[in-house]
């Protein structure tokens, strides 16, 4: 799709939009029943996330980013025996122990604690630890908890037997997931906002090194090895190539790829590529590790599939990188690597115990699939509960992820659109007539309500943006009548996140107010342009930031509505911070003259734009 068309379809909004429909209550004792557990509909979509196996697997647990629920899952009789209501976007959850649980809600800013007793989920604590926690890893031994707080590119140390934050390290942009080493004595982060993996020294808090991924984005979940020499993650590689036939089948637009970097010392990274010719992988999101460190799994979301090898002798390069498709020697060898479709969206992914066995968490699917490895197949589907006919906008959802939709399905719509919003690369948007005029890829939030379309605005029909997103920048077929109906139907229930930033009840805080006020008021006049619901008047100005080479003249002006999560702003992407652009790129006294803004009005500001 456009890369602002592209733009159009992503997920994160259309989960908030849906969690209305669900009960908040957290730890309600209500009793189980045929239509409800613990007060959540059982014709709600679950959409689990991630997955969790207790250490004797005894108990599966998901986290369920639709119904903002944790199910319980008995393993001995693959019965889903609970579910309990948890915060606003369940995002990564690991087992303490046999019966209990820690969980990161996402939106509600929280790290939550459940008990499991007879066959039962309940809440013990929730523990307020910061902006947007997203991944998390455990130190066993010691009882601390790391989490990755993707709005103000923290990790989290919590201390889980005094109940209390002990520290937060800066570490740099999107610490999205992460992973400790055997031992505890090193952390391994993924900064998907910098494209690079960072190696922590937890005693000091110190980053040691960190190793650029180049290219890289949509950097997925980590994993080490048993011996605390590797970490392992997936992730995604953008090339600035023009998007054609030719390109897209070299691999030189998007690619996956698996990689792994040393807990030791600093090591150029290793990887693997993933796709294969004609049949390319899409949106690789997990992975995980044989308990006997034979075997390596992986899922392929948007490509509905898992893919299996055999680690030990993965050619993993570094240096000169792994070339753009897969290694013929893993393409021709059955006994090194095997592609499993499960259908749906698989995105969380565990082994059992018997290094044979692998558990699934697919979001589409509304399930938790049982696989056994050996022979290939789906042993046993553990339904999570939802609707028996899909909505106009859930079909709108499968679209926007199926990677399958692509030309030899190397990417979907999801692959340009993280958590709703944007990504950290610029990107060709092929929508502007021109070709490598590479731009930042707008937030999908209340897309429906900000026309027009595309950084320039020219598309004044999102209907017929969507169909020119499929057939240009996926060089996909023309999407049916009704597909297109049911993207629109899936556009309309996007929404910006939970803003991390204002006071717990809603509230701005004094700085915050004053640059509010700033914002409003005839000196920086930012509300001239950005006005209304979302901070867009939908019109097409020329305010300095074009250059000579642009086809079209003037920009559609950009809602700021969660503009704190980018990395890359204005349309090229080259201020990296809100700093920049109102002190250099795009200075309100260059945009009205009504004069230069102090040192304190320029930080109001910021602190009022990161509220929005």
């Amino acid at each position: 799709m456009t890369r602002q068309i592209f733009a159009l379809l992503f997920v994160i909004g259309f989960m908030e939009s849906l969690h209305a429909q669900a009960s908040k209550t957290l730890g309600d004792p209500a009793s189980n029943s045929d239509d409800l557990i613990h007060n959540i509909p059982h014709d709600l979509d679950r959409s689990p996330y991630d997955l969790a196996i207790s250490p004797s697997e005894m108990y599966a647990a998901t986290a369920n980013q639709i119904s903002n629920s944790v199910s319980l899952i008995r393993l001995s009789d693959h019965k889903l025996v609970d579910e309990i209501s948890c915060g606003s976007q369940p995002t990564d959850l690991e087992f303490l122990d046999d019966q209990h649980l820690l969980l990161t809600a996402k939106w509600q800013g929280e790290l939550q604690q459940f008990e499991i007793r007879d066959d039962q989920i309940i809440l013990q604590h929730r523990w307020k630890i910061g902006e947007h926690p997203h991944g998390l890893a455990i130190d066993h031994q010691r009882h601390v908890a790391f989490v990755g707080l993707v709005a103000t590119d923290q990790i989290a140390q919590f201390d889980l037997k005094k109940q209390q934050l002990t520290r937060k390290i800066t570490v740099g942009k999107w610490p999205k997931y992460l992973t400790l080493q055997p031992g505890g004595k090193r952390l391994a982060v993924g900064l998907g906002g910098e494209s690079k993996i960072a190696i922590l020294d937890i005693p000091s808090g110190e980053t040691l090194y960190t190793e650029p991924l180049a290219n890289g984005t949509n950097l997925g979940q980590m994993r080490s090895s048993a011996d605390g020499q590797y970490a392992y993650f997936t992730w995604m590689v953008y090339r600035t190539n023009p998007i054609n036939v030719g390109n897209i089948r070299r691999g030189w637009v998007l690619a996956s790829r698996i990689g792994r970097v040393r807990f030791d010392g600093p090591s150029y990274r290793e990887a693997i590529s993933l796709d294969a010719p004609g049949k390319a992988v899409s949106d690789p999101h997990d992975l995980s590790i044989s308990p006997d460190q034979s075997t390596l799994i992986a899922t392929g979301s948007g490509t509905h599939e898992l893919l299996i090898y055999r680690l030990p002798d993965l050619p993993f390069v570094a240096q000169g990188g792994p070339g753009d498709l897969i290694d013929r020697s893993l393409q021709y060898s059955p006994e090194r690597f095997k592609r499993l479709s499960v259908g749906g969206r698989p995105m969380g992914i565990h082994f059992g115990q018997d290094s044979k066995t692998a558990y699934v968490a697919n979001y589409l699917l509304n399930s938790v699939q049982v696989v056994d490895l050996e022979r290939g197949d789906i042993t046993h589907t553990i339904a999570l509960g939802g609707p028996e006919a899909k909505t106009d906008a859930r079909r709108g959802m499968e679209i926007f992820y199926d990677g399958t939709r692509s030309l030899d399905q190397w990417y979907s719509c999801h692959s340009c659109h993280q958590d709703g919003g944007t990504n950290a690369r610029p990107m060709d948007t092929m929508n502007d007539g021109t070709e490598m005029t590479l731009k930042t890829v707008l937030p999908l939030y209340h897309v429906t309500k900000t026309f027009p379309w595309t950084w320039h605005g020219w598309q004044t029909s999102l209907m017929d943006s969507m169909e020119k997103s499929v057939t240009s920048t996926m060089q996909g077929e023309e999407p049916s009548e009704q597909d297109k109906r049911d993207l629109i139907a899936f556009l309309a229930t996007l929404k910006a996140p939970v803003n991390p930033f204002r006071n717990a009840d809603g509230t701005l805080s004094d700085e915050a107010k004053r640059g509010k006020a700033i914002f409003h008021g005839r000196k920086a006049a930012c509300i001239d342009c950005h006005n209304g619901a979302y901070f867009s008047d939908s019109k097409i100005h020329d305010v300095g930031t074009g250059s000579e080479s642009d086809f079209y003249r003037g920009y559609n002006t950009p809602s700021l509505v969660g503009v704190h999560e980018k990395v890359r702003l204005l349309h090229t992407g080259r201020a990296r911070d809100l700093h920049r652009v109102i002190t250099d790129l795009h200075r309100p006294e260059d945009v009205n003259g009504e004069g230069e803004l102090s040192e304190q009005e320029v930080s109001d500001l910021i602190a009022y734009l990161r509220v929005l």
